[in-house]
């Protein structure tokens, strides 16, 4: 294949077409002008009969039809499988008919209808996942026999260290596996964790005796116990960590009908998160804290397996995107063809750096000028891989780190959300859980936000996001970091009511413990954070997957799950420097979430400090997301089709 380059050593305003290999990215790797593809199907006419098979042996490139070569080209052992509008080009045929020829052979695969099986999973997947989010905290104090400030902080850190394990996930699919065996692994991880933890929840041998220490569980029943919860954490966010970005993967964004369609998908991916919570926090969490411990786990192991299977299935419907060079290469080239160039000069004229043209390159920023040494090509060289990057590769590293003050600013939210996990679940537990003749578990609580997002979302995705397009004509309606933004303001509001219920829960527990409130005061706090959610996770996921470099989807999707895993490993540290600092200030020498009994603590409190903290940090995000630069792509350019036409009629001269 041939390319165009914006830059020669020699003469850094001229064109120069390659003729015999494209060097990629700047990174020395370099693909014979020879027909690869020609080659590997006459290997394959090798194997066939004398018949149809070895007619066909003798043709040219010139003499396949174009759909012959599609397909072979869009087949998983195609090594030019970007480079398929450019091969149709090198035939004479216009870029519209390009397209048509593609969309046409491509429709096949993808869309909807391979999300299908990506969605389901992630109902089934979640019914059991969010079911133990509510309840585990509970079978934590209730039946690992740990006190309450041991089960709110471990059960943060298994969710921390569950959501960190997403960038595991989204690195592995990446760069080694792809997309759906990654999901596949993963996937098989957490049924074995699940398996473990009913084989727990049913053996009375496997959990500890009460006792008066923090934590009661010691020898066998302790590696029992943390083994489970680290399959648990490393299968399940592993999967969560690929899944995403594989249903992401069945839309293309250059595709206008389909890159609208990507919007939707988001929308129901985060539906079929909010039926499968619904579910496990009513259903299975019923069955959990009424019937036995290890019924829910069950239900929970049957339905992820389930889920692992029917995606499975899905395999001969999907688009699967090869997996690349590892982002982690990729990085390090910037920064060390940076660093060798740092006495290069940068052209003021970015048109001068070293690009190739290609159908995905990335239009020049002004930020980071620093990074901009790494495009820039000393006198008299030849580019070469670590030595100089193209400008697409620059600035796909400025946009990881244009990144970065959005994950971080979204901290503080997900560290609100694990005490409604956590404090809020314990709250629910001392108050009046009846609903006429009906008992609530606590732990059900959630499901009144889950109800809320379940109406919303279907409301903003077919009444709000078109009326806010004719308004604004943005394709989503509003860009994602308003939608985060909008997600941050009412997590403030949030734990200024939380703060307001546990004053009155606590007054009335005390005045009159017989006679505690009911348990539905807590779906102010809940209801309100539920529509936070539904606007700040899926806006984060959406701006990661669009935003990102396209060797590294999986990895930037995780991105948004990564944030949660920060909020709740601050968590632990907030509950730990709160009653650290507190113990030394109060006259009772307590600190205000130490004490056993949650009646004498000080938790209104703590949730107007984290009220506070999520204001500073609001204003904080408002800075960042008003710096941030979306990402503008560059369009291929005339002389590049031009060019590609060009080296192809030479080639065929020679």
């Amino acid at each position: 294949l041939s390319t165009t380059a914006r830059h020669s050593p020699s003469n850094r305003n001229s064109e120069v077409v390659g003729r015999g290999n494209l060097r990629e990215g700047g990174r020395g790797r370099e693909i014979e002008h020879g027909d690869i593809w020609d080659r590997d199907l006459r290997k394959r006419d090798l194997g066939k009969g004398e018949g149809e098979g070895r007619s066909d042996m003798g043709k040219s490139r010139r003499g396949r039809s174009v759909e012959e070569r599609f397909r072979y080209l869009n087949s998983s052992k195609s090594s030019q499988k970007k480079w398929i509008a450019l091969e149709l080009l090198k035939d004479g045929i216009d870029s519209e008919n390009a397209q048509a020829s593609m969309s046409q052979l491509t429709k096949e695969k993808g869309g909807f209808k391979a999300c299908m099986f990506v969605l389901v999973l992630t109902t089934l997947e979640n019914i059991g996942f969010v079911a133990n989010m509510s309840s585990l905290v509970l079978y934590f104090h209730l039946v690992m026999q740990f006190d309450l400030s041991t089960s709110a902080n471990t059960f943060t850190n298994f969710l921390g260290s569950t959501f960190l394990l997403t960038i595991l996930g989204g690195f592995i699919s990446d760069t080694y596996l792809n997309r759906l065996y990654t999901c596949l692994l993963f996937g098989i991880l957490e049924v074995l964790g699940l398996l473990l933890l009913t084989i727990q929840g049913k053996s009375h041998k496997l959990q500890p005796d009460p006792c008066n220490k923090s934590s009661c569980v010691k020898g066998g029943q302790a590696a029992m116990f943390y083994i489970t919860i680290f399959l648990l954490a490393l299968g399940a966010g592993g999967l969560k960590g690929s899944v995403t970005a594989l249903g992401a993967d069945q839309f293309d964004q250059k595709d206008r009908k389909e890159a609208k369609a990507l919007a939707s998908y988001f929308n129901s991916y985060q539906f079929s998160v909010t039926v499968g919570s619904i579910i496990g926090v009513t259903a299975v969490v019923w069955v959990a804290m009424n019937k036995a411990w290890y019924w829910g786990f069950m239900i929970s192991l049957i339905c992820t397996s389930i889920g692992v299977v029917i995606l499975a299935l899905g395999k001969p419907f999907y688009r699967l995107r090869p997996q690349g060079t590892s982002p982690l290469v990729k990085i390090s080239q910037v920064i060390v063809a940076a660093i060798r160039n740092r006495n290069v000069k940068v052209p003021e004229n970015s048109h001068e750096l070293y690009e190739v043209d290609d159908k995905d390159t990335i239009s020049h920023t002004s930020q980071f000028r620093l990074l901009d040494k790494a495009a820039s090509v000393r006198e008299g060289t030849t580019p070469e891989a670590w030595k100089v990057c193209t400008v697409t590769q620059v600035e796909e590293v400025k946009i990881l780190i244009r990144m970065l003050p959005i994950i971080a600013s979204t901290i503080i939210m997900n560290t609100c959300m694990a005490q409604l996990q956590t404090y809020s679940v314990l709250q629910g537990y001392s108050m009046n859980t009846h609903l006429g003749s009906l008992k609530i578990p606590s732990a059900s609580i959630p499901v009144i936000p889950l109800i809320f997002m379940s109406i919303l979302l279907p409301i903003y995705e077919f009444f709000f996001v078109p009326l806010a397009r004719k308004i604004t004509g943005h394709p989503t309606g509003i860009t994602q970091l308003q939608r985060v933004g909008i997600g941050l303001v009412l997590s403030i509001i949030s734990m200024s009511i939380a703060g307001v219920i546990e004053i009155k829960r606590r007054h009335q527990a005390l005045k009159n413990p017989l006679k505690p409130i009911s348990l539905f005061w807590l779906s102010f706090q809940y209801g309100v954070f539920g529509i936070a959610d539904m606007f700040t996770v899926i806006g984060l996921m959406e701006f990661f997957y669009r935003e990102a470099p396209k060797w590294m989807r999986s990895l930037s999707t995780s991105f948004a799950l990564l944030s949660l895993s920060f909020g709740y490993f601050l968590s632990t540290a907030f509950v730990n420097l709160v009653n650290a600092v507190t113990k030394k200030v109060t006259p009772s020498k307590q600190g205000w979430l130490e004490a056993p009994d949650l009646n004498h603590n000080k938790l209104e409190l703590f949730y107007w400090f984290l009220a506070i903290l999520s204001l500073l940090n609001f204003a904080n995000y408002l800075f960042w997301a008003s710096w941030y630069k979306y990402k503008s792509d560059a369009k291929v350019t005339e002389t590049q089709v031009k060019a590609v036409r060009g080296s192809s009629i030479v080639a065929a001269e020679d």
